[in-house]
């Protein structure tokens, strides 16, 4: 998997109507959306390139939906979700820092957003395997690690690739200055974002609730 950012960070955007395409999407679509435009085509010719046009244009349907990015206004809060999803577990780490993972299904929208008001220190790319990201192994998938310098002070978030999600697309470098609920990166495919918050930071989630990225609060009063 490789670590390619954008060379530089996307212009904020005020949330509007409409339907737009996730960046990073079009190595997956514009293939899966041509080949249903030819098939399709060719049905006029002979109707047994039906058999091929019906499928091919229902994974251009599925994609065109997988690698939607909706326009969102930022929640309350001090720590937001990055990721929509499922908080799958919320453990203490050694360190006084507290984990949420959530769980990002194939239906959930793949563009992750930033926690926190501050400044990309750093993005790592680290090598790993591919077990499913609900797995209790998946900590030694495929994985992108995000620092934020915040008011908070560092904010670590980590991007993990699932069985089927072998590819992690940041969208920023190191230097970026962000804001809550900025775009940082996609994942294709279902995976894992989890939020390392500071220590004192009280989770305000619990397991099995639903998030929203760049809305849902994670820090408690």
């Amino acid at each position: 998997m490789p670590f390619s950012p954008s060379p530089t960070p996307p212009a904020p955007r005020k949330p509007r109507a409409g339907y737009s395409l996730a960046r990073g999407a079009s190595p997956w679509l514009l293939p899966t959306a041509l080949t249903a435009a030819a098939c399709t085509a060719l049905t006029r010719r002979s109707g047994r390139w039906a058999a091929a046009a019906v499928p091919s244009v229902a994974l251009t349907a599925g994609m065109l939906w997988f690698f939607r990015d909706p326009e969102r206004a930022p929640g309350a809060g001090r720590v937001l979700c990055p990721a929509d999803g499922v908080v799958q577990s919320i453990d203490a780490w050694p360190d006084g820092r507290t984990r949420v993972a959530v769980f990002m299904s194939p239906l959930n929208v793949h563009v992750n957003r930033a926690p926190l008001d501050g400044t990309v220190t750093s993005v790592e790319h680290v090598p790993g395997g591919y077990v499913p990201a609900f797995n209790k192994d998946s900590d030694r998938n495929e994985r992108v690690v995000w620092h934020f310098d915040t008011e908070l002070g560092d904010v670590e978030m980590v991007q993990i690739a699932g069985a089927v999600a072998r590819r992690i697309v940041p969208y920023l470098e190191p230097g970026a200055k962000v804001e809550r609920g900025d775009r940082v990166g996609l994942i294709r495919f279902g995976s894992r974002v989890d939020t390392y918050l500071p220590p004192g930071i009280e989770p305000g989630v619990e397991v099995g609730q639903r998030t929203s990225a760049g809305v849902t609060r994670l820090d408690r009063d």
